[in-house]
């Protein structure tokens, strides 16, 4: 007898029996029943209430149910790389109405047999994957785990509706290691970006140094000018006109070194008269460079001078 079993449980068993008893037996909806005379096939009965009278011999011998079911598969196999991955595969089968025949006798237990064609194909075809492979094509080797059992059940009375790899485990310390290798793949990412950040501020903070220091350098420049020009309508002498803008730039500079307490400023030897013996060489230096290029450099033009 086929090793199809109802699916309503005990409870359904228990009332089947007894209206058996009873010479009737009523088949429910989505199931056929196989009826056998003097324990010799007789017919499929479908859904609805059957006349059997046990008194001549007739019986059912069992329920079929024609429903969608499911079988979860576990396979645990290795890939190509040398990975050990556990495959779940989902298998939905069901009983075909017009073979329930092939269904329940030729066949002891339809899950057990499903079960062992996956672990066949998955065993055969996950070896010739690399891990990452068998992540990117388990639709392939679903469609070769239905092809497979399509050909190999329906000659016992079922069909397979439909199969799914719905997940792919590797071994824990793979996984963490997969894990590892993207964290660090991103933190790479990260911090080349971080980076080029960091490089565009600096690029940016060093141009608004330059552009700041050009127009200080500018108005300073219009500044000492300014203070040139008014001197000028007051002082007749060009040359205390200078002695006083380096008198201004002197105090000036003092005042810029007090104003910070980091300063870096080397002090040197100041006063009115520094100041003035400092602007007297710079006039010198300036009159013997004039009078060495118009004289040619010789000991003549610095004599004349």
């Amino acid at each position: 007898m086929g090793g199809a079993t109802s699916s309503s449980g005990t409870t359904a068993s228990c009332a089947a029996e007894a209206a058996q008893a009873l010479c009737c037996a009523c088949v429910g909806q989505s199931t056929v029943a196989v009826g056998e005379s003097w324990g010799r096939y007789d017919a499929v009965l479908g859904p609805g209430c059957h006349f059997v009278p046990w008194c001549v011999g007739r019986r059912v011998a069992g329920y079929l149910s024609l429903r969608v079911q499911q079988l979860d598969v576990r396979c645990e196999t290795k890939t190509k790389d040398n990975v050990f991955v556990t495959v779940v595969a989902s298998v939905q089968y069901r009983a075909l109405a017009d073979k329930a025949y092939d269904a329940f006798y030729r066949l002891t237990n339809a899950r057990a047999q499903i079960q062992s064609y996956v672990f066949d194909v998955i065993r055969a075809s996950v070896p010739n994957m690399n891990l990452d492979e068998v992540f990117g094509q388990k639709k392939e080797v679903a469609q070769a785990v239905e092809e497979e059992l399509a050909k190999a059940m329906t000659m016992y009375g079922y069909e397979i509706v439909q199969t799914l790899i719905v997940d792919v485990v590797p071994d824990e310390v793979v996984k963490r290691a997969m894990n590892d290798i993207n964290a660090a793949a991103r933190l790479r990412v990260a911090a080349a970006e971080r980076a080029e950040a960091e490089k565009i501020q600096q690029v940016k903070r060093a141009e608004g140094e330059a552009e700041a220091k050009y127009l200080a350098g500018v108005g300073v420049a219009r500044q000492r000018q300014a203070i040139v020009e008014g001197l000028k309508r007051f002082v007749p002498n060009e040359k205390d006109v200078m002695d006083m803008v380096l008198v201004t730039q002197y105090f000036d500079t003092i005042r810029d070194i007090g104003a910070t307490s980091r300063s870096s400023t080397v002090f040197i030897p100041h006063g009115p008269s520094a100041v003035r013996d400092m602007a007297a060489q710079v006039r010198d230096g300036l009159l013997q460079a004039t009078a060495t290029a118009a004289g040619g450099g010789g000991p003549a033009a610095l004599k004349s001078l």
